[in-house]
């Protein structure tokens, strides 16, 4: 794998080509640190190694190496902050660069989320060692800094041990006298800076006990601190996958066949030929390539060409999506959770019940699928933005024929991504085009393929059913939930080739994935969740915030219905709930003085919604109304977050303002039908995204507290959708009850 080095506090172009041994440079007092796998990370002239994480330059720069897919959440600026405030750097000499390919780098934490069907049921002590063994590098299920902190802070404190102990043997003092601030190490009026002191300390040994920085003037932790991706993203410096140029490179563009069984059966490569630049035809049996020197004709070429696949055995419909969901719920169903005595709440009690539902859900990032690859002298070099990049390494090799380690990956910057670069079929493609073409190949999906072909948010079911007891109070709670079965679907598809005997990627049986989220925050004496899988036939992925993002929907919505059923206040009927949830209390609480919340009264316009997950919580409070020519216009979004320990609140606000508007994307557009196997959008225009003149007035409160951190990049989206849902039904009196909104009414 190779990586992008940076001298100072930016990305720079310089690549170094790492192997599976230590690179260049010192590693330093490696009996204190992890044994099983010799960090790879390599120094520059001049630099030294402090372990996986930290090169320290003789002129004082340091860089961070960050395992995870910077897609604009952030991670490139969060984790070197969290290393910059151990270590007692200075931020204007801090840079970073992607990790190498390494099991030290294993997210254990995204695997466990992410793969849960296929994991969950393993041992803790097999399933850390499987995560590991196999070097599950992944970016995802906003684990970033909950996976990594712990190791990043120790790693800052250690490297600054060893920097006191240089320092200290040259002033002959004792090293725990010494401080780190702003890049210097001090004691009394000796003051030196990191880089005279580098290399020195690199060949000290770590004490028993590594210390963490405390008392050295102002923290950096907590800070909102410029990013360190910001400014050559602006300027237009920063490399993504698609500014990658290489000597003698073409250009493809791909069409792939319509869902379900299928293959390639005819293609007019008389009419691509006629093309201006076009070079050459690529087929397999799934989907047929167009090779030019500009990627415009290669794509005016796949439209020329008009490939024609065979017809799916099984026909795939919008209609034919809703039959699957309601035949699911005619089976027993795969109770998750349960707790209590439901039967006997429910028996000869009056209940109140209600359906929804979700269509299928776009991910629609602004950058498509896109994947250079180049083979020579035996070795295949790959540059693509990647949330896996060993799973997507080890894809391009099995379509490439070779060995995985014959092939260097480059990872780049993701244009954004919401879940969507998780997948490996692009990196695939581009490993065998380049094997078949012999030449640099840039492959890039049009915007058409990437919303045909992507791994969409699964349409969805719930069918939700409570008692109120005579005091009004809810004593009884079924939610059973028809959806695919997206996360074993996801690990079967992902995991190819680490799977075991043992690890459960049977499609059978309940998906904890698909109902993640369905428990209620609230306390409700008798409750249970059931899965009801459905087979709608259609391929699904993880979307941002998983399941999170219909079932608080379904919990959130129904709990409006009830509290007006009870005739309480949408806000007092939660509230009483939460004795046990005093975090997620003080976010509903501040949510509603913010907002000015007026008991969510008709007319008023205003709906509210809660939701936990990931460790955070978070309210949200939605001012909405029907226009006149029925579309939905929401004028204010409040929210409340309480996402524990903050390590820079500005991220915290980028993540949160992004999620509100990602989830009132979702909840009124970046949904599609399906017609014969093929999804009906085509571009963007058609996905009824809210532009600016749409966007609502936002304000969000971030709550202080000195909690465990907790996941932020996709908190905010779930509870958006049911907020503007009940919202709308204060405006209108009319119970919305489908995603996208108004979908039902069309």
């Amino acid at each position: 794998m190779a990586v992008n080095l940076s001298a100072r506090t930016r990305l720079d172009r310089r690549t170094l080509l790492v192997g599976g041994g230590v690179g260049v440079g010192l590693v330093v007092a490696w009996a204190a640190w992890p044994r099983t796998w010799l960090p790879n990370l390599t120094a520059a002239p001049g630099e030294s190694l402090f372990g996986a994480w930290i090169k320290i330059g003789t002129d004082g720069h340091v860089s961070v190496a960050v395992p995870q897919c910077e897609e604009g959440q952030g991670v490139y600026t969060a984790l070197p902050q969290i290393v910059a405030d151990a270590l007692g750097a200075d931020w204007k000499m801090v840079g970073v660069e992607p990790a190498p390919l390494n099991p030290l780098y294993a997210n254990q934490l995204a695997a466990e989320e992410l793969f849960e069907a296929a994991l969950g049921k393993m041992p803790a002590s097999l399933r850390r060692s499987f995560v590991r063994r196999s070097g599950l590098m992944l970016t995802g299920a906003s684990t970033s800094i909950r996976n990594f902190e712990g190791e990043l802070r120790q790693a800052g404190a250690a490297a600054r041990a060893l920097l006191c102990k240089a320092a200290a043997k040259r002033w002959g003092v004792d090293w725990e006298s010494c401080g780190t601030f702003n890049g210097l190490v001090y004691q009394g009026s000796h003051k030196l800076g990191f880089g005279a002191l580098a290399a020195e300390a690199a060949e000290q040994d770590l004490p028993g006990e590594v210390p963490q920085r405390a008392g050295d003037g102002p923290r950096l932790h907590g800070q909102p601190l410029p990013r360190l991706d910001a400014p050559s993203k602006v300027d237009g410096s920063a490399n993504y996958a698609a500014d990658i140029r290489l000597p003698d490179m073409v250009f493809a563009s791909i069409r792939q066949g319509p869902v379900g069984e299928t293959g390639l059966v005819k293609v007019d490569r008389a009419a691509a030929d006629r093309i201006p630049g076009m070079l050459a035809v690529v087929t397999t049996d799934d989907w047929v390539a167009a090779v030019a020197n500009n990627w415009w004709a290669a794509d005016r070429a796949i439209d020329a060409m008009r490939p024609r696949f065979r017809t799916p055995e099984e026909v795939v419909n919008s209609d034919t999506i809703e039959q699957a969901l309601s035949a699911a719920f005619d089976g027993a169903g795969k109770r998750m959770a349960e707790a209590g005595d439901l039967a006997s709440q429910f028996r000869g009690a009056e209940v109140v019940a209600a359906e929804y539902r979700v269509g299928l859900a776009l991910h629609a990032p602004l950058e498509p699928m896109t994947a250079t690859a180049v083979h020579r002298d035996g070795r295949l070099t790959l540059w693509l933005p990647t949330q896996a990049p060993g799973l997507a390494r080890a894809a391009a090799a099995r379509a490439a024929g070779i060995a995985e380690t014959s092939v260097i990956l480059h990872p780049t910057m993701a244009g954004g991504s919401f879940g969507a670069k998780l997948e490996t079929d692009a990196a695939a493609q581009a490993a065998l085009l380049a094997m078949r073409i012999g030449r640099p190949v840039q492959l890039t999906w049009s915007r058409g393929e990437d919303f045909r072909r992507d791994r969409f948010r699964p349409a969805a079911a719930g069918r939700m059913t409570a008692r109120l007891n005579p005091q009004k109070q809810l004593s009884g709670w079924l939610a059973k939930i028809a959806a695919p079965a997206a996360g074993r679907e996801l690990a079967a598809r992902l995991l190819h080739g680490h799977a075991v005997p043992g690890l459960g990627l049977t499609l059978g049986g309940g998906d904890p994935g698909a109902v993640e989220g369905a428990v209620p925050a609230y306390a409700i004496p008798h409750f249970a969740i059931d899965h009801h899988p459905a087979a709608i036939g259609v391929p699904s992925g993880y979307w941002r915030s998983g399941a999170h993002s219909y079932t608080c929907f379904f919990t959130e919505s129904f709990l409006d219905e009830l509290a007006h059923v009870a005739g309480q206040d949408a806000l007092s009927f939660r509230m009483a709930m939460l004795g046990q949830q005093p975090r997620l209390a003080r976010c509903l609480q501040t949510a509603a003085q913010l907002g000015g919340w007026q008991g969510g009264q008709p007319g008023s316009g205003q709906g509210i919604a809660c939701h936990s997950f990931r460790g955070s919580h978070i309210a949200v409070l939605a001012e909405a109304q029907l226009t006149s020519d029925r579309r939905v216009k929401v004028e204010r979004l409040v929210a409340a977050v309480d996402c524990g320990e903050v390590v820079n609140p500005d991220l915290v606000m980028q993540q949160i303002e992004g999620g509100l508007l990602f989830g009132l994307a979702g909840a009124v557009g970046c949904s599609t039908g399906f017609t014969e196997n093929v999804a009906d959008v085509r571009a963007i225009s058609e996905l009824r995204l809210p532009t600016l003149a749409d966007c609502p007035d936002i304000t969000v409160e971030l709550i202080r507290s000195s909690a465990e951190p907790g996941g932020a990049s996709e908190l905010a989206v779930p509870p958006v959708a049911p907020a503007i849902a009940n919202a709308l039904q204060a405006a209108t009196g009319v119970r919305f009850r489908r995603l996208p909104l108004l979908s039902d009414a069309e």
